[in-house]
């Protein structure tokens, strides 16, 4: 009787992951953990498409990527994982979040972004953000991401250094941006106090194996030229990443010319911020005059379709910056009513679709094209290919297993849309990051699901006072 492995791989006629060894080994290497699929998408330069397919890990480490027979043979491993109904691949990378916000998961929807902002957003956050709210909404944000396959996510927001104690705790990996902002906001009573507060964090974080500290100004017409440059300056200071947001609405593109007679990329790259090491977020109006500046400079840009949308802020010109030579990721943004979830499955699907409608064609933005944009193009859109993104030898290992064996994914006949189409985050059953097991697929095993839930259900009952209390509930 054939396993459903072999099923699958006749199904999706594809080849094996390399070749068997001429002779068995006369010993096998040992290993920490064997993990078995019945495909996988490694996200290699070559893009291989495999049938049954085994990665042997240890110290965090990708050993091996092969055939499950040749694996077996060469390695001895404490655990060994087979998933034989699911396909093997690289972490989700989300290169956009504000993850603590998941506390505010849709406290306002259906307005325009300055209003959602002034509003709802900062009057809840002047009230309730602190270091607690920051380490309970991300504890939720970190649970939803390891059910659903994110292994890296790039942060923006306040209180960074409690949002790396809850990443550290949870075993994701993530670049974490401390948000300056030319106004009091939580942690940050002026410029001078944004600095001390960021340099702090650097200092704290410096070297750790999955947290990379970043400077996070929010926006050009929420920072001064004196913000912005002083952020580059710490950041070059450092090495660190810098995070922001550009051209995300039309409002903000006329308020740039306005002020500045230049858009907003160009006023950037004239006060000196553009540069290596930037990951811009939205680039919903960005010309291509714009995006040849991105490329020339060698800054990221994160496409987040779902939340564009959500807010009516415009569909992102992604094909032509990709064209342009831009590193595009994708990201979901903060689920407080700009998208409210952060499923990387459903951030491709609207990604592709969205670009075709746009173009009226639908070749743009293949599935293996919006696949590497989760996985190796975000790493690289956040300065960590060198780690993760794909499954080589010698990278972390950041990997997850997607089920196939489900009602709305079979039959397949194309592996990579099959995933990117018909996937759903509820169908990720193994999540690993630095080669730990964080999901199982039936629990978390570095949060207690029980009292991340009944934290976000008391701080909800806080948020709703709040609010009262300043007359803003809807």
């Amino acid at each position: 009787m054939r396993t459903a492995a072999t099923l699958l791989a006749l199904l999706l006629a594809l080849p094996a992951a390399g070749a068997s060894p001429a002779a068995k080994p006369a010993s096998r290497t040992a290993c920490d953990l064997v993990v078995v699929a019945g495909a996988a998408l490694p996200m290699d330069a070559a893009f291989a498409v495999r049938g049954e397919t085994a990665v042997a890990i240890r110290g965090g480490k990708i050993l091996a990527v092969g055939d499950v027979s040749a694996i077996d043979a060469a390695y001895l491993p404490k655990e060994r994982i087979v998933r034989a109904g699911g396909v093997l691949l690289p972490g989700f990378v989300n290169t956009h979040t504000h993850a603590a916000m998941n506390l505010l998961r849709g406290i306002s929807n259906d307005q325009p972004l300055m209003e959602w902002l002034t509003k709802f957003i900062f009057p809840a956050e002047a009230k309730n953000v602190s270091p607690a709210f920051v380490r309970a909404g991300t504890d939720l944000a970190c649970l939803e991401m390891i059910r659903g396959g994110t292994t890296t996510f790039a942060d923006m927001y306040y209180y960074e250094s409690d949002v790396a104690a809850s990443v550290d705790k949870a075993g994701l990996r993530a670049v974490l941006g401390e948000t300056w902002i030319d106004f009091p906001a939580p942690g940050h009573a002026n410029l001078e106090e944004s600095k001390n507060v960021t340099r702090a964090f650097l200092e704290k974080w410096k070297g750790h194996p999955r947290v990379t500290a970043a400077i996070a100004p929010h926006a050009p017409y929420t920072c001064s030229r004196e913000t912005l440059q002083a952020a580059r300056a710490l950041a070059d200071e450092y090495g660190a990443p810098l995070l922001t947001h550009v051209s995300e609405t039309q409002d903000e593109q006329k308020q740039i010319l306005e002020k500045y007679g230049k858009s907003p990329t160009a006023w950037l790259d004239e006060i000196g911020f553009l540069g290596p090491r930037l990951s811009v977020a939205h680039g919903v109006w960005l010309t291509p005059e714009d995006l040849k500046l991105l490329a020339e400079r060698k800054v990221s840009l994160s496409h987040n379709p779902e939340s564009n949308m959500k807010l009516g802020s415009g569909i992102a010109p992604i094909a032509a910056a990709r064209k342009a030579g831009v590193v595009v990721g994708l990201g979901t943004d903060g689920s407080a009513g700009s998208n409210n979830d952060l499923d990387m499955l459903d951030a491709m699907d609207f990604a592709g679709k969205l670009a075709k409608v746009a173009a009226l064609d639908p070749t743009p933005l293949t599935a293996p094209e919006l696949l590497r944009m989760a996985t190796i193009d975000g790493a690289k859109a956040l300065g960590l290919d060198r780690l993760v993104g794909s499954l080589e030898p010698g990278k972390r290992a950041d990997l997850i297993v997607v089920e196939l064996e489900n009602s709305h994914s079979q039959p397949v006949f194309d592996l990579p849309s099959t995933v990117v189409y018909a996937s759903r985050a509820g169908d990720v059953s193994l999540t690993v990051v630095d080669g730990k097991i964080l999901w199982d697929g039936k629990r978390v095993r570095t949060l207690d699901e029980a009292k991340v839930l009944a934290a976000a259900k008391e701080w909800r009952g806080k948020v709703l006072k709040s609010l009262e209390e300043s007359g803003k509930k809807k």
